[in-house]
């Protein structure tokens, strides 16, 4: 077996000296042999395509944890390694949708910043919230919320039945302390204190209680929304006479959908679709919520749910019932009524607001 000195093994797989040092370290690529008393590292031919992988899996951003999964799959089984890179990708593009939106965001608010703009259409909301304990459960752990300003749900678990509620309390602490004439230029320090409003909850919380809460909920600001999101309630915007969510579920099974591993229609009857991965339950963790904003339109109508009613009502349902029932009270008592008569197996929390022109 030939053997490659650590500058030429290097120039063969394109990465350092300096880096196959450290993944020497690691354990990721050890030599094959080290001089006794000079301490030369020397590696073998066959090496070099691992050490290739390495390279182009750091190229792309992947963790060496990661690296390391990949290289061991590669080496018994490459269709495994495969699909592990496809799903680490799968992941990039689920945690980095958020950013990306706010970028395109933040970018069009310096563009307007920069010119006179002209005068816009007055815009306001008219909401309706209500929660409903089902037909199976004993008690009620969703919470919604509606007001002018600040609208929210949240889906408590566990034994610590009131965490929705602290969730909700949180945010409406919020909304009492902030000035109504939130200017609307100042989108970032608007998502900082709902990341802290969120934060506050989450500290509120006991994590050795078992349980805690998802929360979903958006603000107005007069032309905007702003999002805050973690967890598996949802919102969803009807424009156009078309329905489209606007939140990602932080759940094993979207997870597996997002890697390629469980198609949408399994994800719904799969048995650990309600497995979180991130909610407010105490622990720093996973308290990572993401943060939107939203530009409103005259017409557009917000839907803002737990799984007590997406998890039993077709997607088909909930758009006929958002599209032709024109009051928000109204559209609420048919969208609960719509999750009664596919059995209620769960609690149910709904909001539905309306941005309107006035």
């Amino acid at each position: 077996m030939v053997r490659l000195t650590i500058g030429a093994f290097a120039r063969a797989s394109r990465l350092s000296a300096k880096a196959l040092r450290h993944y020497d370290e690691l354990g990721l690529l050890p030599p094959a042999s080290v001089d006794a008393y000079s301490g030369y590292r020397y590696y073998d031919e066959s090496q070099v395509e691992r050490a290739r992988l390495v390279a182009w899996l750091r190229r792309i951003g992947m963790p060496l944890a990661d690296v390391q999964i990949v290289c061991d799959l590669g080496d018994f089984d490459p269709a495994a390694a495969a699909q592990a890179v496809r799903a680490y990708w799968a992941r990039v593009e689920a945690d980095t949708a958020t950013r990306r939106d706010l970028a395109f965001f933040l970018a069009d608010q310096l563009t307007q910043l920069s010119r006179e703009e002209p005068a816009m259409t007055q815009l306001a909301i008219r909401y309706a919230a209500k929660t409903d304990r089902g037909l199976v459960r004993e008690t009620n752990q969703d919470a919604a919320y509606a007001t002018s300003r600040l609208f929210a749900v949240a889906d408590g678990y566990g034994g610590q039945g009131a965490a929705s509620l602290i969730a909700i309390d949180a945010l409406r602490e919020w909304e009492a302390t902030t000035p109504a004439e939130q200017p609307s230029t100042r989108a970032g320090d608007l998502l900082n204190a709902l990341e802290d409003a969120v934060l506050r909850a989450n500290t509120a919380l006991d994590e050795s209680a078992d349980s805690g809460t998802t929360l979903t909920a958006m603000v107005w600001t007069g032309s905007r929304l702003a999002l805050v999101h973690i967890g598996d309630t949802r919102a969803q915007l009807l424009r156009g006479g078309e329905v489209f969510h606007i939140t990602h579920d932080h759940t094993v099974v979207q997870r597996m959908v997002d890697e390629g591993t469980l198609t949408p229609e399994e994800a719904d009857s799969h048995p650990q679709r309600a497995l979180l991965l991130r909610a407010l339950d105490g622990r720093e963790e996973s308290a990572r919520a993401d943060l939107r904003l939203h530009e409103a339109l005259a017409r557009d109508r917000y839907l803002l749910c737990s799984d007590g009613l997406f998890a039993v009502v077709s997607e088909r349902d909930v758009q006929r019932v958002l599209a032709s029932v024109d009051e928000p009270e109204a559209a609420v008592t048919e969208l609960i009524a719509l999750a009664h008569r596919a059995g209620g197996p769960d609690n149910i929390a709904c909001v539905v607001a309306d941005v309107v022109s006035v």
